[in-house]
């Protein structure tokens, strides 16, 4: 698939079916966020491939929104390790970035997919003991659309160009 072809075809998948998601296919997902820019290339980031039944529990409990997917990405930013700017750091831009690329491979090799941020990072943290240098910034769902799943009604709803550049 070209580049253009998935970003237009790249939706979030709220109805997953219980088929398993290949292990080739998450290495090459998890190795696009791998190769992500980040600041001075530090990769402030740890992952957390969330497949096992006691796990995917501990999921549920800090948000409603797995949709029955059978792999959940945990993508944590890690404070100690990102590039510092005075009080700035960019540990959440570079898990989002690194995060925004594995959608984008997940939707190229045929897997379905979903940003989540409404979760309680409290229970996370506590339910996967998290170090406190490991902020939860999304996790992802993957896996395979259920049959009956519906289209996401926003998908195609973008504003106009116009109102979201200003040229100077």
């Amino acid at each position: 698939m070209d580049f253009e072809e998935v970003i237009q075809k790249r939706s979030s998948t709220r109805m997953f079916s219980d088929k398993k998601l290949e292990q080739e296919k998450l290495d090459k997902i998890l190795e696009a966020g791998r190769i992500a820019p980040t600041a001075k290339n530090l990769q402030p980031v740890k992952i957390f491939a969330i497949q096992t039944e006691e796990g995917l529990a501990k999921v549920d409990k800090a948000t409603p929104c797995r949709y029955g997917a059978p792999t959940v990405l945990l993508v944590c930013g890690d404070q100690n390790q990102a590039f510092q700017n005075g009080n700035h750091s960019t540990f959440e831009t570079d898990s989002c970035i690194i995060a925004t690329h594995m959608l984008l491979e997940a939707t190229n090799i045929g897997v379905d997919d979903i940003w989540i941020d409404w979760f309680d990072r409290e229970i996370t943290k506590k339910e996967f003991d998290l170090p406190a240098n490991l902020v939860p910034v999304c996790m992802i769902p993957l896996g395979y659309k259920a049959e009956n799943c519906p289209e996401n009604p926003s998908h195609k709803i973008r504003k106009p160009i116009e109102e979201l550049v200003e040229y100077k």
